[in-house]
């Protein structure tokens, strides 16, 4: 294949196929990837393909009586760890890989190790959480000491740690906050342990509830992140202070949140609100 051909095969995805620019990009990638990596050839005019634009899009945000509604709607450990990812902002995977060292009561602070980009951050542990969080940790403490009892492989460990702390692994500080009822197999060691909570979890709950509370918005678990910053704004804190919470690397990521500063489009008051007011007003009544 030559730039035509190639130019062609692209044209085709983004035209005929309508895929996202996610899509394309990805499809260009692959073949960067066959010429440079597999083929061993570099070819210059692969560096002058276009790449689509990322689509600018406004975060799904429920409001705190809709957030209130979603919450209620779940039930038991579905329901804390709902909560747990609205009050802090946390991704839905770093609030499932809490170990139990990271949650400091005394501190009221949650550590979230290895976050996107590989970044460690502090979050606030809501005092509303609290209590919940001890019976969760007592509930985990539990299975800890069930699977100890019985000889089981300890927890997966991150980076070359298994090696260096060969013992950390079946410590109780290490354990997962949201420990699986169910064993699986590692794909990667192949060595039956206990994992986290499987993520689908709260995401088929997450659905589950909108549909019963009757949110006609599209929500998902990101969308409990999305509310997260959006009603700290709202609450006046500052732009720089949500990016840290929220461990977005550049300030830019978390001004899409500043939408709200503009609702109703910009800020700008509609014509025909501005001529319900005059109606409404007393001066218009007595002129009438």
């Amino acid at each position: 294949m030559g730039a035509p051909e190639v130019t062609a095969f692209l044209s085709w995805l983004a035209a005929e196929r309508e895929v996202a620019p996610s899509t394309h990009k990805q499809a260009l990638s692959a073949i960067l990837f066959l010429y440079r990596e597999v083929l061993e050839t570099n070819l210059p005019w692969m560096d002058d393909m276009l790449r689509p634009k990322a689509r600018q899009r406004v975060p799904v945000v429920l409001s705190e009586a809709e957030v209130a509604r979603l919450l209620a709607a779940l039930e038991g450990t579905m329901a804390v760890l709902g909560r747990l990812i609205y009050g802090t902002g946390l991704r839905l995977m770093e609030a499932l890989r809490l170990r139990v060292k990271d949650v400091d009561f005394d501190r009221r602070e949650i550590v979230v190790r290895e976050g996107k980009g590989g970044k460690d951050r502090r979050v606030m542990l809501p005092v509303a959480l609290a209590e919940p969080l001890r019976l969760q940790i007592a509930h985990a403490r539990a299975v800890w000491e069930h699977d100890h009892v019985a000889g089981r492989p300890g927890v997966e460990m991150p980076d070359a740690l298994a090696r260096k702390w060969p013992q950390a692994a079946v410590s109780w500080p290490w354990f997962w906050v949201w420990p699986s009822p169910e064993l699986s197999v590692d794909p990667r060691s192949r060595i039956e342990r206990r994992h986290h909570l499987y993520e689908q979890r709260l995401q088929r709950a997450i659905r589950d509830a909108t549909f019963l509370t009757g949110i006609r918005k599209p929500v998902t678990v990101h969308t409990l992140r999305h509310s997260f910053a959006t009603h700290l704004l709202e609450a006046g804190y500052d732009i720089r202070t949500i990016q840290e919470l929220l461990g977005h690397s550049d300030v830019a990521t978390t001004m899409i949140y500043t939408h709200v500063l503009n609702k109703g489009g910009r800020g700008v008051v509609s014509p025909i609100d501005r001529m319900a007011l005059t109606e409404c007003s007393p001066s218009a009544t007595v002129a009438s």
